[in-house]
């Protein structure tokens, strides 16, 4: 899997007065506004995609986004490319604000789109993916250059070649992807193999001299004056724009992009996961009602979802894993902290591993990591082993505190009769004869009947 960064969505800082209200359906033709600040992701990509289709549905003039982002995963962006071709409304991409920018994944969307806009002071490029997991390649040194040539060292060139070759396979890929999208929209495909291969970067001026984007507008009334009766090309036809007296419609994003948004940080799809294992430990540990179990199994699916849409490394889930029993072993059968220690270094490792990516915005976070080992120590190591002592230890109060005592039968019985136990007494059964005043001791109670045998005379 490729990535970029991570997402997040936020509204738009242009005023209140520049959108329609969003309790009022967006009048036919209105130039729809979305807005994408920050790394692209499962939230952005639903976002945006819903944006362009319902900008179709409500039969919109233009679609306008917004865009500001460092990059994302390779997945989303793909998604968001396929809806932005696939779009019978117009999309323009506007790398704004002014300081904004569309690297990595963003340089693809707006190659992709059928106008391509920034404000002044805003760049793009380099869009070079990253393989997870995998180490950069970088170019032969001149001593392995002339191995290479003098056939020195053969294994650790074939070394190198092994682990630089799906990195190759990967860059190749972005480059045919992003000239194919070059191609189609009639923009500079050298620059764009640029941006893959070598991390190329430009301003806006350096872009609309290279042909890499359209046009530069200082903000959205600057960009929809510019684009009023602007031919454009959507799927094999032209399109003449007709937006200059168009309302513009600010698409929020709704309560799903906002639920995506939550879920899909890794920080909080962590902390689902452990809460879910946590829950189903302790309803396995002492059976109840199920609030337990039911909330545990809520968490891990909701876990499930966020990491299917994100880096996720099974290995660090197998060591999160290992951990908690390591330490739940520990609880049960203390091994001088042994296993303790070792549940934890694998925990911790596996906390540190579970989201595959280099990058700090793609990782779960250090503090979290160890505030919810210090909570799996306490919870598996001090809680569990608290409460397995206190269940072994001898019951000292209630009734079955009578279980061993002596008492003395009252009067002759074979099988039922009754004894005197501390002062009381009580009904019981009996596999021998007993007389009266044979000494008994009580072997169990159920209920408020003895079962007890002859006892020392």
């Amino acid at each position: 899997m490729l990535f970029f960064l991570i997402e997040a969505v936020e509204a738009p800082s242009l005023s209140a007065a520049e959108f329609i209200e969003d309790d009022i359906m967006p009048v036919k033709g209105a130039v729809w506004v979305l807005k994408v600040k920050g790394a692209i992701g499962p939230a952005s990509a639903d976002y945006i995609i819903r944006g362009v289709e319902d900008a179709a549905v409500g039969n919109a003039s233009l679609v306008v986004l917004l865009l500001d982002t460092p990059g994302g995963l390779d997945m989303a962006m793909r998604d968001i490319v396929q809806a932005i071709l696939a779009s019978t409304v117009p999309v323009a991409t506007f790398v704004y604000p002014k300081g904004a920018r569309a690297a990595s994944a963003g340089t693809f969307i707006l190659y992709a789109s059928h106008i391509a806009v920034m404000a002044p002071a805003t760049s793009l490029g380099a869009a070079t993916p990253v393989q997870i997991g995998t180490p950069q390649s970088s170019k032969p040194t001149e001593k392995e250059e002339q191995n290479k040539t003098t056939g020195k060292k053969a294994n650790k060139e074939a070394s190198i070649d092994a682990q630089t070759t799906m990195q190759r396979k990967q860059i190749n890929d972005a480059v045919a992807y992003i000239k194919g999208l070059a191609k189609e929209r009639n923009r500079n495909s050298e620059w764009a193999e640029q941006a893959v291969r070598n991390a190329a970067s430009l301003t806006a001026k350096e872009a609309l001299k290279k042909n890499v984007i359209d046009l530069i507008a200082n903000d959205v009334t600057d960009l929809i004056k510019q684009l009023h009766m602007k031919k454009v090309a959507v799927n094999e036809s032209n399109i003449m724009l007709e937006v200059a007296d168009k309302p513009l419609h600010y698409v929020k994003p709704d309560w799903r992009n906002r639920f995506l948004q939550v879920i899909t940080d890794p920080n909080i799809a962590y902390i689902l996961m452990l809460i879910g294992l946590y829950g189903l430990i302790l309803e396995f540990y002492n059976p109840g009602i199920g609030v337990a179990g039911i909330t545990g199994a809520i968490c891990l699916l909701l876990a499930a979802y966020a990491f299917q849409m994100l880096p996720f490394n099974w290995a660090g889930f197998g060591l999160i894993i290992l951990g908690a029993l390591l330490m739940l072993a520990e609880a049960f059968a203390p091994s001088f902290g042994i296993l303790g220690i070792g549940g934890i270094v694998a925990f911790v490792l596996g906390s540190i591993m579970l989201v595959d990516s280099p990058e700090v915005p793609y990782q779960v976070g250090l503090p979290v990591i160890m505030a919810f080992t210090l909570v799996s120590v306490l919870l598996f190591i001090v809680t569990l082993r608290l409460l397995i002592m206190s269940r072994r230890q001898p019951v000292v109060s209630g009734i079955a505190t009578i279980v061993g005592r002596s008492g003395v039968v009252i009067s002759n019985f074979n099988d039922q009769g009754m004894v005197k136990v501390d002062g009381e007494l009580w009904k019981a059964v009996t596999d021998i004869p007993l007389n009266r005043g044979d000494k008994i001791t009580v072997k169990a109670v159920n209920g408020l009947i003895l079962t007890v045998e002859r006892g020392d005379n």
